[in-house]
């Protein structure tokens, strides 16, 4: 009887201790400092709105007052840190040729209308500004402007340079950085442990783990940012007719494990910041915001800043 009550009150201790941790996580953690905080994000500037990653996009972008710029890194034959998504040129281009292969004064402009990746059948038609930029252009133009930086390849020498240009432009603190790739996140932190990183895919799966669980409220944690997909969009992108049952069951398991609001709000709750990416429309605006994402990633931001100025009316 003595080991049974030992054992219960033990337990009991244990799930007391994980609610509590898990509502008032800083009894255990400090939390995180902020240098800034974001609710607008222009993937790839705003894809749907200028050409991807391209300087007019981005100055499009600030001009309408977005709280962040997304983009891509990779660096070329004479070693030049440049803002492309694809490594490839042929989709957005039309040769068929890596970045890598190419010195930077060889690099071709884009096509003048690119796919939206994040839209079904839609495109954007650009206008006189087809070029692959420098990240240093970037960082000249926007000084004070936060930016979420995409390594795309695990070089070692790329993300040397961008940490040396993040540096030289002293912008620690408004610059985070990662890839899905757990190798190349792990890279960039030792590389530059005061830039803030992002959680890698086999980290997100982690932190899910330790979310169901309950492990959670115990577990350190060094990302300072949670960007993830809203798996549901996925239904959006594609005709209903050519996914199949199996792949619906996948998306709505997804969706319902990783959209959780108890679990955005224990993380923001720590000082990390939760992003949604790629949100195109207000529906999917409004759920983000309504399960507690600190800030949802778009092509459209000016579609995304006429909804918050709604939304934010509505919250008052």
């Amino acid at each position: 009887m003595s080991a049974t009550l030992c054992l219960l009150s033990t337990l009991g201790g244990y799930v007391l201790s994980a609610v509590l941790l898990f509502k008032c996580p800083t009894l255990l953690h400090s939390r995180k400092r902020q240098s800034f905080r974001c609710r607008h994000i222009s993937h790839r500037g705003g894809a749907g709105e200028n050409l991807e990653n391209t300087m007019a996009a981005f100055r499009h972008a600030v001009e309408l007052g977005t709280d962040m710029l997304e983009l891509d890194c990779h660096m070329t034959k004479d070693e030049q840190v440049v803002v492309s998504h694809d490594h490839n040129l042929q989709r957005t281009t039309g040769l068929n040729v890596n970045i890598e292969n190419l010195k930077f004064s060889d690099l071709p402009v884009y096509h003048c209308r690119l796919h939206v990746s994040f839209k079904k059948d839609c495109f954007c038609d650009g206008g006189d500004d087809k070029r692959i930029p420098l990240l240093k252009e970037v960082f000249d133009a926007f000084p004070t402007m936060p930016i979420n930086i995409d390594i795309k390849v695990n070089n070692d020498l790329l993300i040397q340079k961008v940490s040396d240009l993040v540096n030289e432009y002293n912008r620690q603190h408004l610059t985070v950085w990662g890839n899905g790739s757990e190798a190349i996140v792990k890279k960039c932190y030792k590389m530059n442990p005061s830039i803030p990183i992002l959680f890698s895919l086999q980290r997100v799966l982690l932190l899910l783990g330790l979310f169901y669980t309950g492990l959670l409220p115990f577990f350190p944690l060094r990302e300072q940012f949670l960007e993830i997909p809203m798996p549901s969009i996925i239904l959006k992108l594609k005709e209903p007719c050519k996914i199949s049952w199996t792949r619906r069951l996948v998306i709505w398991l997804a969706d319902t494990l990783l959209m959780r609001k108890c679990l955005f709000e224990h993380l923001k709750a720590r000082g990390i910041q939760v992003y949604i990416w790629v949100l195109n429309d207000e529906e999917d605006f409004k759920r983000a915001f309504d399960l507690g994402a600190t800030g949802v990633m778009t092509d459209y931001p000016t579609q995304l800043k006429e909804f918050l100025e709604t939304y934010t009316i509505k919250e008052q």
